[in-house]
């Protein structure tokens, strides 16, 4: 029981789970999931109950039972108590107050990330203002190489998205090269296939490495199936560069993703196996979105934003080369308008990276929300501001297979010149070398005879 008196009204909160619900910032999802703040002094009341708290409660009492779930037992058997042991003292609010302080720089923040729990992440991120999360995000370096390296201080990279409704390979092959002659592409050239056909997802696997190894591009491709596909694909001998999933904060939840812990383990070893990376071998790549747990009915009564939090457990125990928060996806009824978008994509990239992820995002929203451009910009804006690893190329960003809005290769010029951000160092070697960016970066103008635009039209350079 946790209690904290307001003037003449108490407050009294069950237990821990009910306090960290309490203590969130307003979002549609927990008010459809009845665990939110019943009013703005409430959520004051359990934060300030919460910044009292010492972190190692959280290593006590699991928020999702131990028995039951083994992402609880992944964080909990796996927690590194020698890199816990500088910060073990302090509650939640000397966890702010030290976060952001001169003390917690890059080299320290990175020591200490494999002792902080996804609990502790969430804790701290709901009695943080957008501007403490922003700043602390910028303070975490983490990076990842495969065919590349990503996540370098002044970088920002780009998962070039060509996504075709019918998977259509030259559509597909269009939007790709479009983006390749905006600069776009180094954090990885993803596709959502629309299809499950096994054929046509080896097609696609195949014609993205013919274009990668044609033209010897520094990157790495991905054709985001179930974690299944991929594992017949390897076995069928098709070119993977890495291995996709969607992943959630409980062992329910991503039981009705159709994957475990085991699975995820034997699909990075088969993508190992493969020896693929010439820089690194970081090679699995996860999405998250707040809201996915509760959707499935596996949320335990514990809140969006921290089951999130839970999710980058499971990726951090795989070592991935990306993982992005997909923030606005899901939609409405779990984060409702523009405001809660912003604050959802700040939280989640102050988390991700606190736990030594490679955290990029997807700034997007679906067309039923309460949301614009103008929103997309503002958050895109914050979190590149803040460290940002990569953000998600779409032509027009318009994504016109899984219907939803996202950001473009323009967006990722505009942060490019804003904040002077460069690409991942091999990608801009590649770049210049294909006449596609001068010597300060920016994009030159394409003459008609360019290489990939013959290459488009279906001729070799």
């Amino acid at each position: 029981m946790y209690q904290v008196t307001l003037g003449r009204r108490s407050y009294r909160f069950s237990d821990l789970r009910q306090l960290m619900a309490r203590a969130s910032p307003a979002r549609s999802g927990d008010y459809l999931a009845e665990v939110a703040a019943q009013s703005a002094e409430e959520r004051m009341a359990a934060r300030i109950a919460l910044a009292d708290l010492p972190l190692k409660v959280f290593l006590q009492q699991p928020l999702v039972p131990y028995e039951q779930d083994e992402v609880t037992r992944l964080i909990i058997d796996g927690h590194n108590a020698a890199a816990f042991e500088p910060i073990s003292h302090l509650t939640v609010g000397d966890f702010r107050n030290w976060l952001l302080s001169e003390q917690a720089d890059s080299a320290t923040l990175a020591r200490v990330a494999p002792g902080i729990t996804p609990e502790m992440a969430a804790a701290v991120s709901k009695i943080m203002r957008n501007q403490d999360l922003i700043l602390v995000a910028k303070k975490c370096r983490v990076v990842t190489r495969f065919r590349n390296t990503l996540g370098l201080p002044g970088h920002l990279s780009v998962r070039l998205q060509p996504n075709h409704p019918t998977d259509s390979l030259q559509g597909i092959a269009a939007s790709m090269l479009d983006g390749l002659l905006y600069g776009s592409g180094d954090a990885v050239v993803g596709i959502n296939p629309a299809s499950d056909s096994l054929p046509l997802l080896e097609k696609l696997n195949y014609m993205l490495d013919d274009v990668i190894q044609r033209f010897a591009i520094p990157t790495q491709s991905c054709v985001l199936t179930h974690v299944t596909n991929t594992l017949r694909l390897i076995e069928r001998g098709a070119p993977v560069d890495l291995v996709f999933q969607s992943i959630a904060g409980t062992e329910a939840a991503n039981r009705g993703f159709g994957i475990s812990l085991a699975l995820l383990a034997e699909a990075q070893q088969a993508a190992l196996s493969l020896n693929r990376g010439t820089l690194g071998n970081n090679v699995m790549y996860f999405e998250t979105g707040q809201g996915s747990c509760l959707s499935a009915n596996a949320h335990h009564g514990v809140d969006q934003q921290t089951c999130e939090a839970r999710a980058y457990a499971v990726a951090r125990h795989f070592s991935p080369l990306l993982i992005n928060t997909v923030v606005g996806f899901i939609g409405p009824e779990y984060l409702y308008d523009g405001k809660q978008i912003i604050r959802a994509g700040l939280e989640d990239h102050f988390c991700g990276k606190l736990l030594g992820l490679p955290l990029g995002c997807d700034v997007c929203y679906t067309n039923h929300a309460e949301a614009d451009q103008d929103d997309m910009d503002t958050l895109l804006t914050l979190l590149a501001t803040a460290g940002l690893t990569f953000l998600i190329g779409v032509p027009g960003a318009d994504d016109i297979m899984l219907n939803y809005q996202s950001t473009s290769f323009h967006d990722a010029l505009y942060i490019r010149e804003l904040l002077g951000l460069k690409h991942a160092p091999e990608f801009a070697i590649w770049l210049a070398k294909m006449n596609i960016i001068d010597d300060s970066g920016r994009l030159r103008d394409t003459a008609a005879n360019h290489p990939l635009l013959l290459a488009l039209q279906g001729e070799r350079p």
